[in-house]
């Protein structure tokens, strides 16, 4: 009896370890999709072909071009251990390390969004604010099409937008055609967006000062209607990638981090993944700051970087990814910064 009821709990153990590998197993799907989707898009997919981008030229103060400047010293040097990390040990240890580079893989993106936004003037670090900055940018095409996807709408009635294939059902394998890729992306946002309008509707009722009633009998609802989840749905705006991404944050917070430790993952894949995500949206937010300083006072900016940031991945990115992308017969060298 008691040889079986210990068969049992190693069967249950298992069984566990079996749900958590599933789960760890889907979110390293989805962010294989974005890299995948991001490699097999970006080649019909420059910035200089954007009108936006062609036409970006925001007339900047010293006030937001002090900004920039910190904004992007921060991304950088998030950036910096980030990669640092990625480069070290073996599965166990970059498994240990997620509750840090996962943190660490926003953060990059979240301070190059704001050296961004920081050229328009938009000097907020408010989350919500950015959140639908960052939505109407989307929206509006300033991002090449590898990063221009979204969702929207109530829950379990959701769009996906600039993925053809992204309503599709995923599998539980890596992506290995273009329109696996799109599926997997287009599930990463629509559970992502469940996950924000439960999370709304949570924060809403249980507070009685802001919680959604009913019409009839005053009483806080305790079941929604589609009009009412599509209230949430106005108020939380689009889902992009920013909100893909904070999802790394928030697993690093709470316990859901748990079932990436201790499993067999290709951790090194994942940080592969991370990494290359993290160098595509970087570079489109940093040469939207190349056209608005120019390309004369980015290189001067450039030459100040601490020297562990000299002759790096920042670098390489202006000469490789960025410059290329700025034809000077169209652009100036150099930006218009106000007195």
């Amino acid at each position: 009896m008691q040889e079986n009821n210990q068969s049992l709990a190693i069967h249950q153990e298992e069984d566990e370890q079996w749900k958590q590998s599933i789960a760890a197993r889907v979110f390293l799907n989805h962010f294989f999709g974005i890299h995948y989707h991001i490699r097999h898009t970006e080649e019909n997919s420059k910035l200089a072909d954007l009108d936006r981008f062609r036409n970006y030229a925001p007339r900047m103060n010293q006030a937001s071009l002090d900004m920039t400047k910190r904004m992007l010293l921060n991304a950088w040097n998030t950036e910096y251990a980030l990669r640092n990390t990625a480069s070290m040990g073996d599965d166990s240890f970059l498994s240990n390390a997620l509750h840090w580079t996962f943190p660490q893989a926003y953060y990059c993106v979240w301070y190059s969004l704001r050296a961004f936004l920081a050229t328009q003037g938009v000097m907020t670090n408010d989350e919500m604010n950015i959140r639908r900055r960052t939505s109407r940018l989307v929206a509006n095409s300033y991002y090449p099409r590898y990063l221009s996807f979204y969702a929207d709408g109530p829950l379990d009635h959701y769009h996906v937008h600039r993925l053809p294939r992204g309503h599709r059902k995923p599998g539980l394998l890596l992506a290995d055609t273009p329109f696996e890729a799109q599926a997997q992306v287009g599930q990463f946002l629509r559970t992502t967006r469940t996950l924000q309008l439960r999370s709304l509707r949570q924060k809403l009722q249980t507070n009685p000062a802001i919680a959604l009633r009913s019409e009839r009998t005053g009483k806080i609802l305790e079941k929604f209607s589609q009009q009412n989840w599509q209230e949430l749905s106005d108020r939380i705006g689009l889902t992009t990638f920013l909100d893909l991404f904070s999802r790394l944050r928030i697993s690093s917070t709470n316990r859901e981090i748990e079932r990436f430790v201790n499993i067999d993952l290709d951790f090194k894949l994942f940080n592969v993944c991370l990494l290359d995500i993290v160098d595509h949206i970087n570079a489109v937010h940093e040469a939207y700051v190349v056209k608005a300083m120019g390309v004369a006072a980015y290189r001067e900016f450039l030459a100040t970087l601490p020297e562990y940031l000299q002759n790096s991945f920042v670098q390489r990115r202006f000469t490789e990814r960025i410059r290329p992308e700025i034809d000077t017969r169209l652009f100036p060298l150099t930006g218009q910064i106000a007195a």
